[in-house]
């Protein structure tokens, strides 16, 4: 007991544990804001497409997730979450302004949604790099399943609060709340203290170059991140258009979603320790089988299960997904040169963020038409499709799909 529990040390190490707290605390946000968005959007009247076009500007900033590890990798990671925080606390302070009046135009609410895109971009592919500045190799897996079940106690905080706060106040007061937490997340992180891998500016084109040479040289890397594309595209059309459709159709409405939504952090608490000890010898490969779990409740929605049996049936995938980031983000972290990890991040992303626009501005529309029902076996089939696409390239692949510190070495910082 005491050894699935050692990880937790690291909330005693002054090095990594603001970034913990951190994560705690804007994740919590990220709850409040997933709901916020959702029905305030809707209650302003704009309906399944208004909130389409709400999301596809969200992700508009796609490309920039490059640039985002280009900065990641030029300038102290720590600061550039810090930046990231504080762009989306002005963003949600905005939108909560704009549910509370009850007044704003779409095209406002698109510019606001764009703006915490920026944020994202800056985001994503940062906070995966930063554990290799603030740990060891041996301490990275422990790190990484630290991060994902901080950030999950806080989404689970936010969701299962968000619901009760949503019906009660209104989605304005959820919106506030994820800005000023984010502004509290922003001051933890000054506390962190990480290298500044490049000194030289003048050479950002280069630097793209050598971000994407690396990230295309082991076919490992790119297979899983066409899986991880599909099977996010899947997950979003689920979890933001056709979940919150479904709920407010008379099957238990905002509270009973947010419930729903928080069992997959629920489930990622237990994923995150497991993660932290489970060595498999073909690390990336069973990372790879886990994505197809996520198709269980979509199954069960398309079958029109009650809610709580979906709540249920949602805390297998919060585990899994658990697992699979502790696998997969430890995968690249020992396979990459620090110098160059941010800018592979970034490259494993994009293309998930280059699609969603197109996703979501289709997905509102699609799921309208086809039905939600019909729209969620059809995410789950695909998320399935998907996942064993993956499995049977990997394993043609033997040898690319293990990772060890011998693939660290052989990557050469190509500045």
């Amino acid at each position: 007991m005491l050894n699935i529990l050692s990880p937790l040390a690291l909330y005693r190490d002054p090095s990594v544990a603001p970034l913990l707290f951190a994560r705690l605390i804007s994740s919590a946000g990220v709850g409040f804001g997933q709901l916020a968005l959702a029905w305030g959007v809707m209650g302003l009247g704009y309906g399944a497409g208004g909130l389409s076009i709400v999301l596809a500007c969200n992700s508009v900033p796609a490309l920039l997730i490059i640039f985002g590890g280009l900065a990641g990798d030029h300038f102290r990671r720590h600061h550039v979450l810090m930046a990231a925080e504080i762009v989306t606390c002005v963003a949600w302070l905005a939108l909560g302004a704009c549910f509370l009046t009850k007044k704003a135009p779409l095209p406002l609410l698109c510019s606001l949604a764009m703006l915490s895109g920026v944020a994202t971009a800056l985001f994503l592919p940062t906070i995966r790099g930063i554990t290799a500045d603030l740990l060891q190799d041996g301490k990275r897996s422990a790190g990484n399943a630290l991060i994902n079940q901080t950030q999950s106690v806080g989404l689970l905080t936010g969701l299962a609060t968000s619901g009760l706060l949503v019906t009660a106040l209104g989605p304005g007061w959820a919106a506030s709340i994820r800005g000023v937490l984010c502004a509290v997340s922003g001051l933890l992180l000054s506390q962190l203290k990480t290298a500044r891998w490049h000194n030289d500016k003048n050479h950002l084109l280069r630097d793209l170059r050598v971000g994407w040479r690396e990230f295309v040289a082991f076919r490992w890397v790119w297979i899983m991140t066409l899986q991880y594309t599909v099977v996010i595209i899947a997950m979003v059309c689920y979890c933001d258009i056709a979940g919150p459709l479904y709920m407010s159709h008379g099957h238990g409405g905002a509270p009973a979603w947010g419930i729903v939504t928080a069992c997959e952090p629920v489930g990622a608490l237990a994923g995150a320790l497991i993660g932290a000890h489970w060595r498999p010898s073909r690390r990336v490969l069973t990372a790879a089988t886990l994505p197809a779990v996520g198709a269980i409740p979509m199954f069960m929605m398309g079958t029109e299960a009650p809610w709580p049996l979906l709540a249920a049936a949602t805390l297998i995938p919060g585990g899994c997904q658990a697992i699979y980031y502790v696998l997969w983000t430890t995968a690249l972290q020992n396979a990459f040169a620090p110098q160059v990890l941010v800018r592979v991040n970034s490259w494993n992303i994009i293309a998930t963020y280059i699609l969603m626009p197109i996703t979501l501005l289709t997905a509102g529309p699609l799921v309208t038409e086809l039905g939600v029902q019909n729209a969620v076996l059809g995410t789950g089939a695909l998320t399935v499709l998907a996942t064993g696409c993956a499995v049977l390239f990997l394993r043609a692949s033997p040898h690319e799909s293990k990772t060890t510190h011998r693939m660290a070495e052989q990557v050469g910082v190509l500045q």
